[in-house]
């Protein structure tokens, strides 16, 4: 019985998954939930009290992806500073061009979404998922002796999640090239005077 619960509960977390992914939180029905899942509404409400609920616990999943997409990005990055950068932005431009109707990284879009709602659940998790890769990012940087890691995370991450944006504005992936060379010059720079 146990088992088949799990098996329900992760139908509607990937049903709900998929469709917050393509047409966000707010314009996700939970009608268009249970139909995706191929559950009743009724299922789906004795498996989750609430749509945030529901959203909290996609947040999870997703989470658990993205941990795993950095444990794949680290894996096939080299221990030097120019080859991580373009390794870095190269498998981020992967993931775009991959992704049938990319859309960004799901967490950006979500909080960008909930603006007016500071202190929903789903910024917080948002936002440790944020930290999570911009502390990766440093202890990487740490590594390649790259000075100040920590700020030059920071500067990356913001270049990353602007070339993102833009590339979803303008429709142009060349922005992450961009992003690239931006911090192939960040990371190059051998001044500790900026901190």
């Amino acid at each position: 019985m146990r088992r088949k619960q799990d098996t329900t509960r992760r139908r509607i977390i990937d049903a709900a998954y998929q469709l917050f992914w393509r047409s966000g939180f707010t314009r996700t029905s939970i009608d268009s939930i249970a139909a995706r899942s191929g559950l009743t509404k009724r299922t789906l409400y004795s498996y989750f009290r609430s749509k945030d609920d529901l959203l909290a616990a996609v947040l999870a999943h997703y989470n658990e992806l993205a941990s795993e997409r950095l444990r794949r990005i680290g894996d096939r990055m080299p221990a030097e500073r120019s080859g991580m950068i373009d390794s870095f932005f190269g498998q981020i431009a992967e993931w775009a061009s991959a992704t049938p109707r990319w859309s960004g990284s799901g967490f950006t879009r979500l909080v960008v979404e909930l603006a007016d709602l500071p202190g929903h659940p789903a910024r917080a998790i948002a936002r440790k998922a944020k930290a999570t890769t911009e502390n990766w990012l440093a202890e990487r940087l740490a590594r390649a002796r790259v000075p100040l890691p920590k700020a030059r995370a920071r500067d990356i991450m913001l270049l990353m999640e602007g070339s993102m944006a833009l590339m979803l504005v303008h429709g142009d992936r060349s922005y992450i090239d961009a992003a690239s060379r931006a911090a192939k010059r960040l990371v190059r720079k051998d001044r500790l005077d900026d901190r």
